[in-house]
């Protein structure tokens, strides 16, 4: 099988580890995208590992895991990895446990409270850290109070640098989106966690045990997915069934491994050889 270009995409069968993107690559809002649970059943019946790597930080993993439950998709914790996970990893490891200022959903604050993590949204002089995340509950007194503790020598940390999140009608602002008006508010930049950072890949490799030569990245952004999986060096599909068109694709410096329509053309793949055509 070919891919959009041409290409061969034959090395896809020696993959052990699929990291797939959620949305605008797995689903649109609440549309599970046609052969997106067949290919994943068909992945793990044939011992490949399927985690859904997202870098949207508004849900928990398991409001993630329910969502595609009810999506009648088979997963639960071990098949996800998030950039919140993977922002509670780089905290924990640079010490930053205590004082964290955490600008984000309820979820999401949640989660970073059951990971051990000490919050701190009284106190301003008792702030260590500030966190900010994709907030789908975001207001105008947390920008205020975001902007003025952005203005303390403290570490700033975003869990993603999305612009914007597909949604059914288009898009929406994203992590990244909101952190640029932080930027032109306070002049601070943020330390970006989630794709396309490659600590997050590399975390995801550390955490479910696979080499990089092992994995292959799958997304439709193309500034964050197929980069991450470039700055991990790992082999990636960009789809085109969410933010990246065609053309966007043969502009952008980041070139995929293989580009398909949508993960349906993986399906169709590895159902081919499974029938010997």
């Amino acid at each position: 099988m070919l891919d959009y270009f041409g290409k061969d995409i034959q090395n896809l069968k020696e993959k052990k580890i699929f990291f797939f993107d959620l949305d605008g690559t797995t689903y649109n809002e609440n549309t599970l995208f046609e052969g997106a649970k067949e290919l994943f059943e068909f992945l793990a019946d044939h011992g490949r590992k399927v985690v859904f790597l997202t870098n949207n930080s508004s849900r928990s993993v398991t409001e993630y895991v329910d969502k595609l439950n009810r999506m009648d998709v088979v997963c639960d914790r071990d098949n996800f990895f998030t950039s919140t996970q993977a922002t509670v990893m780089y905290l924990k490891e640079q010490g930053l446990t205590k004082g964290i200022y955490a600008q984000g959903t309820v979820a999401f604050v949640k989660e970073l409270k059951e990971s051990g993590l000490s919050l701190e949204f009284e106190d301003e002089n008792q702030v260590q850290a500030i966190v900010v995340a994709f907030d789908t509950e975001l207001t105008f007194e947390k920008m205020r109070r975001t902007s003025y503790l952005l203005g303390k020598n403290v570490p700033y940390i975003a869990t993603n640098p999305d612009l914007v999140c597909p949604v059914s009608f288009g898009f929406v602002p994203d992590c990244g989106s909101m952190c640029i008006g932080y930027e032109n508010a306070t002049k601070r930049k943020p330390l970006y966690i989630g794709k396309p950072n490659r600590i997050m890949m590399d975390y995801a490799l550390k955490r479910f045990g696979f080499e990089r030569e092992e994995a292959v990245m799958v997304g439709d952004r193309l500034y964050t997915d197929i980069a991450s999986g470039i700055n991990a060096q790992m082999d990636t599909i960009c789809v085109l069934s969410g933010e990246s068109s065609i053309d966007d694709v043969k502009a952008s410096p980041y070139k995929a491994t293989y580009v398909l329509n949508s993960i349906k053309d993986i399906y169709d793949f590895f159902l081919s050889l499974s029938l010997g055509k």
